[in-house]
């Protein structure tokens, strides 16, 4: 169940902006009341899933024409400021809004490596550079914060395609590697097609252990039936 769940969820966001795939990490789980050897596999191990963890890597970048679309390249992130405090995103569909303010879809503010909301002139074309430098008219009006962190699996999945700390120790540190590309955006890094043959494969796995409990309780329902026609 949580396979299905987990697979389902990559399929609904296979078409989100920026989104990463999850996937699960497996071990093994020794039914110690059969009395066997937990130091040889065998018919009392199953395999359980212990954690699920985020796939990082690049997906694919998509030129839009938008201007404030912007897309990263190698490892980093776009710092919002959300009223539960700084989350990180891939998603670099961008808009100014009535004052200016460079906002996403959602309507929280982009950063910039001051940790302020970015401003811009709405009159005026936005140019963006590979650092992430946004100018307009010649003048630098911004640096974006585009930021990384030693240990990205510290980073709890907020609704489609945020990332938030889970671990408060843990700061971000400047994503020098990164290269920021306007007019562009990042597609999610699903496989559509690898991710519905597992689908699949699951389900039918999802059957079978159904079925197999379907007909452990017939036995057992037919075990009591003729103990009690016995007695």
């Amino acid at each position: 169940m949580q396979s299905l769940d987990m697979l389902a969820n990559n399929i609904a966001n296979s078409s989100s902006v920026g989104y990463k795939a999850d996937s699960e990490f497996y071990s093994l789980y020794h039914d110690e009341s059969a009395g066997l050897d937990p130091s040889t596999p065998g018919p009392s191990d199953s395999p359980v899933i212990e954690k699920s963890w985020t796939d990082f890597s690049q997906g694919q970048i998509n030129q839009t024409g938008n201007e404030l679309d912007l897309s990263l390249s190698g490892e980093g992130f776009f710092q919002l400021q959300t009223p539960s405090g700084p989350s990180y995103t891939r998603d670099g569909s961008f808009h100014l809004a009535a004052d200016g303010t460079l906002q996403n879809r959602d309507g929280y503010s982009v950063l910039d490596a001051d940790g302020k909301p970015i401003k811009a002139d709405l009159s005026v074309p936005v140019e963006v550079d590979s650092e992430g430098k946004i100018r307009q008219q010649g003048m630098d009006v911004a640096q974006l914060n585009i930021v990384k962190f030693t240990a990205p699996q510290a980073l709890s999945k907020q609704e489609h395609s945020y990332f938030r700390l889970s671990v408060s120790e843990l700061k971000p540190v400047p994503a020098t590697g990164a290269q920021v590309h306007q007019r562009s955006l990042e597609s999610a890094n699903v496989q559509p097609a690898q991710a519905a043959v597992r689908l699949v494969s699951v389900m039918r796995q999802f059957e079978m252990l159904q079925r197999a409990m379907t007909i452990g309780n017939d036995m057992n329902k037919r075990a009591i039936e003729d103990v009690a026609r016995i007695s």
